[in-house]
This record gives structure tokens, C-alpha cells and sequence, in this order.
């Protein structure tokens, strides 16, 4: 270890030990923890994802529950996270935990978690990321964790302008992770690199001027912090149009169907949905309804349903929705669908575009 790297060290630690948040995967080295944890923060905040931490250790206190509860029983329970691919790679990956004998104690037991980077690797959905954060964090291995704030911070200190999400600069940045990195004190080092990113290190304005490690950082003699890190260019957003039928009898009973194919929300449920090849004349489309039957007047109605209109950003989509109530005596037969009562669609792991569509009648 360098002379320089010590003093770096000591600098990023002394600041961590003052300002580092308190969270409960903090204070663990269970690998399960560590690993949901993980997986809860990718793409979502701190102060979000820290109450559906708790759902799941409270939920699934142990990897073999995971692994033996139902598919929708998971989903339901991430139900408003987004992104719901990685709540069913946590559940495929589960049931691999659960079921490999190399994991598996004397007595049958899967209460040994992947120890190795390889192994934790080879789990679904987890990357080079998780696996490094894990493996340090549950084990003190030496293995970096680049996540974004991580990036932030290592593209700063190097005054690094290569685009970090291209494979030549993921490949770079591993490096720079690499030959920065505490060997001696993994945990500790990923640690607060990573809520030096968070806390301080900031994407927008960053507090250069009382940084720790200001001396250390080639982006601030040259006055580019706020320049980076940077970014390839992003794809265009594909637009997609949907028209929603919230169907709704005296009897406060309604329709949802569940998303089988390949698309987003893969078997989140919604109400009976139709998708426009292009965009619709919003204003001519309205199924037909009997108002008389609704104990809103006309009035109230054409209100709500000018409300029920969004626009939802997804990674490579954006979608332009539209939910029309329709009261009826009965509901239609549709194929495909199933008939709940209102008060059950909490019971069903419903995508997010229908749960902030259902926030409007709160």
C-alpha cells in the first residue's frame, strides 16, 4: 500500500465514521440480508427501498422461505418497486440457493449462502455488482462494488470522461476500482466509497469545496466535477398508447386480467387494457356505459375519468395511458380476465401504472 493510499483511506474513512446513514443491512453480515438488500436498491432509493427491506426479512426471515413461497406471493409483496424482472430473479435464485447440494449442510439445510464470486455470480440476476457487494460486505473479500455513486466518485477522482455504461468504460472503471481498492479492508472501503457518492459526492453541485479528499481529485483541479461522470447516448424512447376499462358494478365487483407475455409487467394483473398502434383520439374513445348505475352523476364521472390520464417513463418506453370507469348491472365476458371485488385487488400484484391509476379514486 502506497503512502498515498493510506492517507486516502484514512481521509474517506474518518469522513464515513462522521456522516454514514444507519441501515439495517449495515449492521449484518448475513449474506441473505446483504443480498436483498442489494437487490431492493437497484434502481430505487434508499428511503423507499428500506421499507420494503423489511417487508421481506419480516415476510421471508430466512433464504429456504423465500425459496418456497408462490411467485405471486413475492411479486405482491414488491408490488410497486418497478422493474419486477429482479423480484423474480430474487425468487429463481431462492430456489437455486435452496436446492443446490454444494450449498447444503449435513443435515439438508440451505443455511449456507454462495461464499465464492463465482458462485454468488452464477445466481440470476445478480452482476458483477451485487456479487462484489455481497462478497465484501458478507465476507471482507477483496472485490470492488461499482454502483452508480461509485462511478460518480472514480470518474472524479481520475477526471475520467469515458462513458461508464459502455463496455470499454465498464471495463476501465473495474480497473480503477481495482488498483483503488482497501485489500486489506474490503467491507469498510466499498462501504464508504459508496456513501461518499451518495452523501456527498453529488451528481448536481457537488461540495467541492469541503470534500475530504479534494487534494486527491484530478476533476476538481481541473474544474469538470460537475462534468461528470458521463453517460452514452440514450436510445429513444419508445412510445406505446394504452386505454384502460375500469369496469365497476353497484356491487363494487370489477375485471383484471394478468400480463402473460414477454413484455413488461410479465404476470403483474391490470384491468382489461387495449393497446393503440398509434396515438388515439383520447376524447373518442370511451366504452359504452350505463351511467344510471354508478352512484357518481355524469358530472362526476367525465371529473374522474379526466383525471385517470398518465404518462409512465420506463427505461425504453414511455407509455401514455388512459382509464376509463365504466359502471355496469354486470360485468362483460371477457376473455382472460377475472372477476374481483374491489377491496381483493389488494391481493394480486397489480403493475405500477394500475396502482397509481387506483391512487386517484383514494
Amino acid at each position: 500500500m502506497s503512502l498515498y493510499s493510506q492517507k486516502f483511506y484514512r481521509l474517506l474513512y474518518d469522513w464515513y465514521d462522521s456522516n454514514h446513514r444507519v441501515l439495517p443491512w449495515r449492521e449484518t453480515t448475513n449474506p441473505y440480508f446483504i443480498w436483498l438488500s442489494e437487490v431492493i436498491l437497484q434502481q430505487t432509493r434508499v428511503a423507499q427501498g428500506l421499507e420494503y427491506y423489511h417487508r421481506f426479512v419480516s415476510t421471508f426471515p430466512t433464504v429456504e422461505q423465500l425459496a418456497a413461497a408462490e411467485e405471486d406471493e413475492v411479486l405482491r409483496l414488491w408490488q410497486g418497486l418497478g422493474y419486477y424482472s429482479r423480484a423474480r430473479n430474487l425468487h429463481k435464485a431462492a430456489r437455486m440457493i435452496a436446492s443446490n447440494s454444494q450449498w447444503l449442510t449435513a443435515n439438508g439445510q440451505a443455511n449456507v449462502f454462495p461464499r465464492t464470486f463465482a458462485d454468488l455470480r452464477a445466481l440470476p440476476g445478480v452482476g458483477d455488482y451485487t456479487a462484489g457487494a455481497i462478497a465484501s460486505f458478507a465476507y471482507n473479500l477483496p472485490y470492488p462494488a461499482l454502483d452508480g455513486n461509485v462511478y460518480r466518485v472514480l470518474a472524479r477522482l481520475n477526471d475520467c470522461d469515458l462513458p461508464f455504461d459502455t463496455s470499454a468504460g465498464k471495463k476501465y472503471f473495474h480497473q480503477l476500482a481495482e488498483e483503488l481498492l482497501d485489500r486489506n479492508h474490503p467491507r469498510q472501503f466499498n462501504s464508504a466509497i459508496m456513501e461518499f457518492g451518495a452523501l456527498h459526492c453529488l451528481p448536481a453541485s457537488p461540495d467541492c469545496a469541503t470534500c475530504p479528499v479534494q487534494a486527491f481529485c484530478k476533476a476538481y483541479a481541473a474544474g469538470t466535477a460537475e462534468l461528470l461522470p458521463v453517460r452514452k447516448t440514450r436510445p429513444t424512447l419508445r412510445d406505446r398508447y394504452f386505454s384502460y376499462t375500469i369496469y365497476i358494478t353497484p356491487e363494487r365487483k370489477t375485471l383484471i386480467h394478468q400480463r402473460t407475455a414477454k413484455d413488461i409487467w410479465q404476470h403483474l394483473y391490470e384491468f382489461p387494457l387495449t393497446e393503440h398502434p398509434s396515438e388515439p383520439e383520447w376524447l373518442n374513445y370511451h366504452p359504452t356505459a350505463n351511467s344510471q348505475l354508478s352512484t357518481l352523476n355524469n358530472s362526476q364521472l367525465s371529473t374522474l375519468n379526466s383525471k385517470l390520464a398518465f404518462m409512465h417513463i420506463l427505461s425504453h418506453q414511455r407509455l401514455h395511458a388512459r382509464f376509463y370507469v365504466v359502471p355496469v348491472n354486470e360485468l362483460p365476458t371477457l376473455p382472460d380476465t377475472l372477476a374481483v371485488t374491489w377491496e381483493e385487488l389488494d391481493d394480486y400484484a397489480l403493475s405500477r401504472l394500475t396502482l397509481k391509476a387506483l391512487e386517484t379514486f383514494s
